[in-house]
Order: structure tokens, then C-alpha cells, then sequence
């Protein structure tokens, strides 16, 4: 098969496609006889094959999809118009700590806040496959330790954690609401219901015996966060979270995750 079939190939696998594909799956389309190094090639060939199109061939974490440009949202909108969704500050706050600071436990979010976190958020974060529970610390309780998922990457655009906002810009956590909210990136990602999450004002309770609930950004709180709010780096292999390769499963199961010693 010449280059110019096996394009046309990779193109219609991908334009059916209803999720990403990751290179281990397109290969399949070859019976394995086409190496990583190659697909990624001719996949590359192919992006810029589209370059200047309003549909744009990208990587994210979960692989290869063909998606409309950025620049093209607001004319679909006009087909589907739908109101941005809105997140309440609790929301943005636990899923930027989970985010740059993976993996932490409630009572890590709780410390770095200064707030009580609700069950309600993190459940409603885990319904919309932001995060996930990937072991438990070896601690009294054996608190759940969460991480983001590849949804989430995929919905922000992103190949890996790496990329997301530096959070020690001013307005970090804005950033990653921004992304999360407009029509710049995840194009094809499930619009949220405004109901799914809890609207800006929806107050936390303070900790027990914390001194006044603190609102600070969440740049400030996790950058001076106490080294002791985590018990200790987690070593690759022991719950932290790895950039995802590209022969990875998709999705990690809580059951399959290490737990994490203290």
C-alpha cells in the first residue's frame, strides 16, 4: 500500500470515528504491519493535508480526531446555539487543585481551600469524567486519592497535563475555567448542563476548627501551599499521574491503580 492509500485510510477511519483513536487502534487498520514512527508520519502528513480547511486533524490524549477549528465555533453556534456553561468557584477550585497538584485526597482540596469540600462537587466533577479516584493513601480511613482523566484533557484540548495554564500566571484558575468553558478548544466535547454543576454563590462550610473560611485564588493557595498537606511526592508507578502514551488504554479503572503508601 502507497503512501497516498494508506492517508485515505487513516482519513475515513478517523472522519467515522465517534471518539479518538490512539495509534495502537490504527494500526489495527494495517494488521500491524505499519510501525508507530511511520503512522505518526503519515498522520502528520495528513494534518497538514487538511491545514486551511475549517476542519482540523488533531492529537489529544486519547488519541487522533478530526474536529472544527476553533475559529469556526461561532458559525455552529448559530446551528445549536447553547448557553456557556457556568461553574461555581468551589468547582473550579477543587478541579484546578486536582489538576496541578494529582494525586490528592478531599482532605488534601480541604487543607489547600480552607473550606470543607462538598461530596456534591466531587461527584458531579467524577459524573462529568474530570476526575477519578485512582488508589487510596495509606492512612487512617484510606482516603481516596483523585486524579484527572483523559476526558479531561480531551475536553481541554490537551495532550498532556504539561500543557495546561502555568499556574503561577496571574489568573491561572481563570484560565483553565476559559478553557473549560468556551468554544476555543474540545469543539466536539458534550456541552454541561447548567443544573449539572453548582452555580457561582453556592457557599462551602468552613472546616472545623479553621480559623474564618479563606476565598484566595487558586494559584496563591496551592503555589504556598505547606509541603505537609502532602504527605510526599508520589514516585512514578505509585499513583502519580504520567503524560499518557499513545498505546495506553484509554481510561484507568480505580481497581488497576497502585495504591499509594504514606
Amino acid at each position: 500500500m502507497n503512501t497516498s492509500d494508506a492517508k485515505r485510510v487513516l482519513e475515513t477511519a478517523l472522519i467515522c470515528a465517534p471518539a479518538p483513536l490512539p495509534l495502537r487502534e490504527l494500526r489495527q487498520l494495517f494488521d500491524d504491519q505499519l510501525g508507530a514512527d511511520t503512522l505518526r508520519s503519515l498522520l502528520d502528513e495528513l494534518a497538514s493535508d487538511w491545514a486551511g480547511r475549517g476542519v482540523e486533524l488533531v492529537a489529544l490524549a486519547s488519541g487522533w480526531r478530526f474536529q472544527s477549528r476553533p475559529e469556526m465555533r461561532i458559525f455552529l453556534d448559530r446551528l445549536h446555539p447553547e448557553k456557556p456553561p457556568r461553574y461555581s468557584r468551589a468547582a473550579m477550585e477543587t478541579l484546578a487543585i486536582v489538576a496541578y497538584r494529582q494525586p490528592v485526597t478531599r482532605g488534601d482540596i480541604e487543607d489547600i481551600r480552607g473550606v470543607t469540600v462538598s461530596s456534591q462537587i466531587v461527584k458531579q466533577l467524577e459524573d462529568r469524567g474530570w476526575i477519578e479516584a485512582i488508589g487510596y493513601r495509606e492512612a487512617p480511613g484510606r482516603p481516596a486519592l483523585y486524579a484527572t482523566t483523559r476526558q479531561f484533557l480531551d475536553d481541554l484540548g490537551l495532550q498532556s497535563l504539561s500543557q495546561l495554564p502555568p499556574l503561577e500566571a496571574p489568573g491561572g484558575e481563570q484560565a483553565l475555567a476559559g478553557l473549560l468553558a468556551s468554544g476555543d478548544v474540545a469543539n466536539d466535547a458534550p456541552a454541561v448542563d447548567q443544573a449539572e454543576l453548582p452555580l457561582d454563590g453556592e457557599a462551602d462550610e468552613p472546616v472545623p476548627g479553621s480559623e474564618a473560611p479563606v476565598d484566595p485564588e487558586v494559584a496563591t493557595g496551592v503555589a504556598n501551599r505547606e509541603p505537609s498537606l502532602v504527605d510526599a511526592p508520589v514516585a512514578p508507578g505509585e499513583g502519580a499521574i504520567e503524560p499518557p502514551s499513545d498505546d495506553t488504554a484509554l481510561s484507568r479503572s480505580p481497581q488497576d491503580a497502585p495504591e499509594t503508601p504514606r
